[in-house]
């Protein structure tokens, strides 16, 4: 089913379109809450997105003002998105998992004058920052607290709202222009301050719309939502699923998903490879639970998804892909609610292997590259056109230019590329050049001459001091592929070698261990036992097997501390925060080149 042809330049136009063409819908977005389910219809979604807009302007806030939303993915983000862009004000969406002087910096920096706050708990942490604003924001709960304004109030405030009021929405709403302002959205980033990307109305449909008419989903189907929607990518496909009138059900949390998805019967979703990564963990963990035949079986099944080659149709190799589904893969299906899905992944790189897999059992993955700096996809494999390149992000957007720098660096050009950052013209110019290219910092090639490869990002390739080349995050993704290897970071700038830190897999070193009799009173012995050091060597050794001489490395350390984004070492989009890590692990570092 091809999306709907009604003109949608701005963001609320999508709430004229689903009046049009799915006024009937009974559940365009939906939320699991304490054991239940609450549906939004269309009529609903749009109605208590008028009356966030009229009472917006009955408490005096001005079309160009900004407002935060902090909160989990929700229905009601919706209403305040659409609501706050058809008053004409700018939607700010933060992570509620800042720190912070984080929360500080952007409140502060963005101009904010109200902030929308997703939950009790939150407000409780959120409030004493407010408190230390230049100038303190007006701040919205939405879920009812006793002595704290809430959405209940506003779509009442809304609801009694003046004709005036109401007419004066309509003239704000012909006035806005797609070109203009609709979000600010700060970047998490990897290293320094965060940088406000402000994005217009047609920066976001342009790219929406782009994607969509890759999308074979349609109104039949529902779509679980649980990256977060402040995010440039969920967000985006959180318009497309509206556009074409495919439910999105919001997750209960991150560690509800595959319950989630099991209890809407969803047909899809959107993830970074990390989930891919740890939904995959666990297939092949339960795989060692079985004996006797259905672990052989099990065992064979696992061997051909890991190796699936979508493209053969050889009439045997498709007998073998049948047999496999209906012994294994289905069973699979049938834990996650039935359905065949269409999964997109964006973010980072992810494991060939871990695509095969999931197309074997027709959990199909789609990867695509993009930034928030372009509103956000670049490139994109594409289930309509019928490509899905592994080892690859597929083809250029329609209607962009795209093209390699010499050095390599991916550079893209067209309505995707942002309006600038927000009072950094600066840094705007260091991104976007005279001829608007945008660098990307990103550096890829052509595969096969029309898809696209990321190879690196270009602020990360280092130098030895040989004065070769370093490409750390092609190898940390090969040393990630070994079962054993949760994460890693490579590094040895200016030294004669590459050198890594490694975060085992503890659960299944925890198995290993036990296998192999070695015995530990607590985490940081089991990492530095000498069978554990040797097993972990020997995993990095059959990455080197495939790297050139000077890529290769020499010298490891492993520690069993978490990375992740509450400890600063991941982004929010769960990327190394490198010079966070380096730092941490100054130590080690130091103590690996010591001798050098």
């Amino acid at each position: 089913m091809k999306a709907k042809t009604t003109t949608v330049t701005r963001t609320f136009d999508i709430l004229d379109h689903l009046s049009q063409h799915y006024a009937e819908k009974t559940d365009i977005l939906a939320r699991k809450i304490q054991g239940g389910t609450v549906r939004i219809s269309v009529p609903e979604y749009c109605k208590r997105s008028y009356q966030i807009a009229y009472a917006l302007l009955e408490l005096g806030f001005q079309p160009g003002e900004k407002a935060i939303t902090i909160t989990p993915n929700r229905p009601e983000w919706n209403f305040v998105d659409m609501g706050l862009n058809l008053a004409g004000m700018v939607h700010v969406p933060v992570y509620p998992t800042l720190n912070a002087a984080d929360f500080l910096y952007i409140f502060n920096h963005s101009d904010s004058r109200i902030i929308f706050i997703g939950s009790t708990s939150l407000y409780s942490k959120i409030k004493p920052i407010v408190d230390q604003m230049d100038t303190p924001a007006r701040i919205i709960v939405m879920d009812p607290q006793e002595g704290v304004e809430d959405l209940d109030k506003l779509y009442q405030l809304g609801e009694q709202a003046s004709e005036e009021t109401r007419q004066r929405i309509e003239a704000i709403k012909n006035n806005v222009q797609p070109s203009d302002l609709a979000t600010i959205i700060y970047t998490s980033g990897t290293t320094g301050t965060p940088k406000g990307v402000m994005l217009s109305h047609w920066n976001l449909m342009f790219n929406m719309l782009g994607h969509a008419v890759k999308q074979t989903q349609n109104s039949s189907h529902r779509m679980l939502s649980f990256l977060p929607l402040c995010h440039i990518y969920e967000r985006t496909m959180n318009y497309e699923y509206q556009y074409l009138g495919v439910s999105t059900y919001y997750a209960e949390s991150l560690g509800t998903v595959a319950r989630d998805l099991a209890d809407f019967h969803a047909d899809g979703f959107c993830s970074v490879p990390r989930v891919l990564e740890m939904m995959y963990g666990k297939l092949e963990a339960a795989g060692k639970d079985l004996t006797g035949i259905k672990r052989k079986i099990y065992s064979w099944a696992w061997k051909f998804g890991n190796e699936f080659d979508n493209y053969n149709h050889h009439w045997f190799y498709r007998l073998q892909h049948h047999w496999a589904d209906r012994l294994v893969y289905r069973k699979w299906r049938e834990k996650l609610g039935g359905h065949e899905m269409l999964i997109v992944s964006g973010g980072s790189a992810i494991q060939a292997k871990i695509v095969r897999l999931f197309n074997a059992a027709k959990l199909r993955i789609f990867e695509g590259y993009g930034m928030t700096e372009t509103s956000p996809v670049i490139a994109v494999n594409s289930p309509v056109q019928g490509f899905n390149i592994i080892g690859t992000v597929g083809k250029p957007m329609e209607g962009t230019d795209f093209k390699f720098a010499e050095d390599g660096e991916i550079l893209t050009r067209g309505p995707h590329v942002m309006l600038g950052y927000y009072k950094n013209p600066d840094a705007t110019r260091e991104t976007i050049d005279e001829e608007g290219w945008l660098h990307t910092g990103d550096i890829g090639r052509w595969v096969d001459g029309q898809y696209v490869q990321i190879t690196d990002r270009k602020k990360e390739i280092f130098k030895l001091s040989s004065g070769k080349y370093i490409a750390p995050q092609m190898i940390e993704n090969k040393l990630r592929e070994s079962p054993y290897i949760e994460n890693c970071i490579v590094f040895g700038e200016n030294h004669k070698f590459a050198s890594t830190i490694i975060i085992p897999d503890m659960a299944r070193l925890h198995f290993w261990a036990a296998k192999h009799k070695v015995t530990y009173k607590d985490n940081n012995e089991l990492v530095q036992d000498s069978k554990v050091l040797a097993k972990i060597h020997r995993e990095i050794e059959k990455v080197n097997q495939n790297l050139a001489p000077h890529e290769c490395i020499k010298r490891e350390r492993i520690v069993y501390e978490e990375w992740n984004a509450a400890n600063g070492m991941l982004s929010q989009t769960l990327k190394l925060k490198r010079s966070n890590i380096l730092k941490q692990h100054q130590n080690l570092i130091n103590e690996i080149y010591a001798n050098e």
